[in-house]
């Protein structure tokens, strides 16, 4: 099978990881900076180029695209995607992955439960927001990633200087969320591993500080947790529900069962060295059994 992940580079280790797998499986990889890529938009011809070479071929991508890059990145599946090239993540699922507020409604939509959130573009209206949620609140943008982005306030007063900070320098329009805080939970959080239709690993995250984020990015520290029935179901659903069939889905326990808090369309590898699972070879296995030019037809159910 002729692959190509879509990455920032061969150094990342994610990315290390999924070449190491896919090659000792006999596959034809190639890791694509899709940052220099250029598109030709011909109609009859829909090409991306990575320098003066017209990518050609490919049985399969495999996309890994940065948050901040995620407009070109997903233009970039975009296109191969016209071209018929199977794709372990479509644009589409990235693109609404990555929007805190579009991933909140769609959630909802199926019923998934969260913390309870609120989105608003008017600072007066924090007094009913407020009465609402109550306090303290988290304010985070839809964009964020890695724990930035994120407030905690604990006061009225800090949570309408937050939102007015946020709106004064949030010049492109980026939509700010008010969500629930999980006192039971607060600083720590579950990181369920999806590929396919099951968790093939998971880990609990805690700050090592007084900070309630426990991002790894942030500092926090990764432990090896065993899911109950009701954390797997919930984690498969929400994966399902956002339209990854490879993600990771961030969990927090609470006094009302668990709570989905965000679907991550490109989850770091750092999982493996928490848990000693091997999640690349499971990656690389989905992607050869659905994989329709590899198999003959388009399967979903590994």
């Amino acid at each position: 099978m002729k692959l190509a992940i879509l990455s920032n580079g061969p150094a990342n280790y994610s990315t290390k990881r999924l070449v190491e797998e896919a090659k000792k499986r006999g596959h034809d990889v190639h890791v694509i900076k899709y940052k220099n890529c250029y598109l030709s938009l011909d109609d009859k011809h829909p090409d991306v180029y990575y320098g003066s070479e017209k990518l050609k071929g490919f049985d399969a991508i495999l996309p890994r695209i940065s948050n901040n890059m995620t407009r070109y990145g997903c233009a970039v599946v975009r296109q191969f995607e016209m071209q018929g090239v199977w794709t372990s993540a479509s644009s589409v699922a990235i693109t609404r992955a990555r929007d805190k507020l579009r991933a909140a409604q769609i959630l909802a939509k199926y019923d998934i439960d969260t913390p309870k959130t609120l989105v608003s573009r008017n600072t007066s209206d924090i007094d009913d927001l407020l009465e609402q949620i109550g306090l303290p609140v988290i304010i985070k943008l839809a964009t964020g990633t890695h724990g930035n982005g994120v407030i905690l306030a604990d006061t009225r007063k800090a949570a309408k200087s937050a939102l007015q900070a946020f709106y004064l320098y949030n010049e492109d329009g980026t939509n700010i969320l008010l969500q629930e805080f999980i006192k039971e939970s607060a600083g720590t959080d579950i990181r369920a591993f999806v590929v396919g239709n099951k968790v093939v690993a998971a880990m609990q995250r805690a700050s090592l500080d007084d900070d309630f984020r426990s991002n790894l990015h942030q500092g926090g520290q990764g432990t090896p947790v065993k899911l109950t029935a009701e954390e797997k179901k919930i984690a498969l659903r929400a994966a399902r529900a956002m339209g990854l069939h490879i993600c990771g889905v961030d969990l927090m326990r609470s006094t009302r069962g668990p709570l989905v808090l965000e679907v991550n369309a490109s989850p770091g590898f750092g999982i493996e060295k928490v848990t000693g699972k091997d999640v690349a070879s499971k990656i690389i296995e989905y992607i050869e059994f659905n994989a329709p030019r590899h198999n003959g037809k388009d399967r979903v159910g590994a």
